[in-house]
């Protein structure tokens, strides 16, 4: 059972706050030790505060999107969700870096400091690509899918009253909130294309009738594209 009312919305406003705190609290403690890796280290605290809360709440992992796919129709469809998943991460990402280029708000040619200290040394590196690659995929595929899809829109949904505007709202507000973790090293930059990136996978999360193992896929596959096109000193 329980240990207290599971689905009332003031309880699950005060979780989402402290899962939140976790989250912005952590990273700074980590920051002065060793930022390249606070971020990484900040959600591993994070999805263990989570794990403890749905403990509590008697919630299970598939509550947050860790589904199995039941059915051959379900399983056929899966390769489709990871590919779409990838084409509306790149495409978000292409429109809203471009838009930005095309009003004067940045330079796509240039690359933000934060992202080129944070990685810097990684081309023509194997060990330290490799662990980027790793960090991207469980960190970055797998902890802010958990985080942002599946955790923060299940709580926004239980807090909101049910009205039209709350799957917009479940969208929107963890898409803003995964733009603005990333501002600490990619600017506004990051901050736009990346809460851009959010929008369109928190969409596809939803159309997916909250399958969010499309979504983690697409999103390691993405980021492994990244690292091993930074490993080879290729412009992507």
């Amino acid at each position: 059972m329980p240990i207290y009312a599971p689905h009332k919305p003031r309880f699950l406003a005060l979780e989402l706050g402290a899962a939140i705190a976790c989250l912005i609290l952590t990273k700074m403690l980590f920051d002065p030790i060793a930022w390249r890796f606070a971020g990484p280290m900040s959600m591993a605290c994070t999805i263990a505060f989570i794990a403890l809360m749905a403990r509590l709440r008697s919630e299970t992992w598939s509550d947050f999107g860790l589904r199995g796919l039941p059915g051959l129709k379900s399983k056929l469809w899966f390769l489709p969700q990871v590919l779409l998943g990838m084409i509306a991460i790149m495409g978000a990402g292409a429109v809203v870096g471009l838009g930005g280029e095309a009003i004067g708000l940045w330079d796509m040619n240039a690359t933000p400091s934060g992202v080129e200290d944070r990685f810097a040394g990684t081309t023509g590196n194997l060990p330290r690509y490799l662990m980027w690659l790793g960090l991207g995929i469980v960190s970055g595929g797998f902890g802010e899918e958990i985080f942002f899809r599946g955790y923060l829109m299940r709580r926004v949904e239980g807090i909101l009253p049910a009205s039209a505007l709350r799957p917009l709202l479940m969208v929107i507000l963890p898409a803003l909130m995964f733009g603005a973790v990333h501002f600490y090293y990619q600017g506004l930059r990051g901050l736009l294309t990346i809460a851009a990136i959010g929008i369109a996978i928190g969409t596809l999360y939803l159309l997916y009738k909250r399958n969010l193992w499309p979504l983690i896929i697409a999103h390691a596959l993405v980021d492994s594209i990244g690292f091993t096109a930074l490993y080879l000193g290729l412009e992507v």
